[in-house]
């Protein structure tokens, strides 16, 4: 898996040589920091849609959940960061399993998209793949978060679409 890891990071990390490519993974990731694009979208959400008010904001509250999840696993598993490529982003801590911005993208894009946000998924989805521009996660980090965040969705959809008329 180490083999596997190592050359598709390398081939992702290859795009960041475009700066075009680099500067929009370098927002993508700045805008995942602590799940903060996420969690502004579930209070937009509730904020525009207030026939489902009590839904986006459970599914904010599921989606920061899901981060602090993954954080927490970090510091378990202590797995450092890809040390064969130059990272194009900062990171706030030198851990890397699993990725915690993939963790809450997929948490928010399946929550958010189930909620109609349909723009959400894609955008989660260059999300994950900017980690991998920028060379601060290996692909199976990006992997495990996106499974944590998925599960987590899964284990929470039905508190968070259970008052989807408050």
């Amino acid at each position: 898996m180490d083999l596997l890891d190592h050359r598709i990071l390398s081939a992702c990390r290859a795009y960041g040589a475009d700066a075009r490519v680099a500067g929009v993974a370098r927002a993508l990731s700045r805008a995942g920091e602590h799940g903060a694009l996420w969690l502004a979208t579930g209070l937009v959400g509730a904020a525009v849609d207030g026939a489902r008010r009590g839904a986006w904001l459970r599914g904010a509250a599921l989606t920061g959940g899901a981060h602090l999840v993954s954080m927490g696993v970090k510091r378990v598993v202590r797995r450092p960061r890809p040390a064969h490529v130059e990272h194009l982003a900062p990171t706030f801590g030198p851990h890397s399993f699993p990725s915690s911005h993939a963790t809450s993208a997929a948490t928010a894009a399946l929550v958010y998209g189930a909620l109609g946000a349909y723009a959400v998924p894609p955008l989660a989805v260059a999300m994950c793949l900017s980690r991998l521009v920028v060379g601060v996660h290996h692909p199976s980090d990006v992997v495990a978060g996106a499974a944590l965040g998925a599960l987590t969705a899964r284990l929470g959809a039905r508190w968070v679409g259970g008052g989807a008329h408050d």
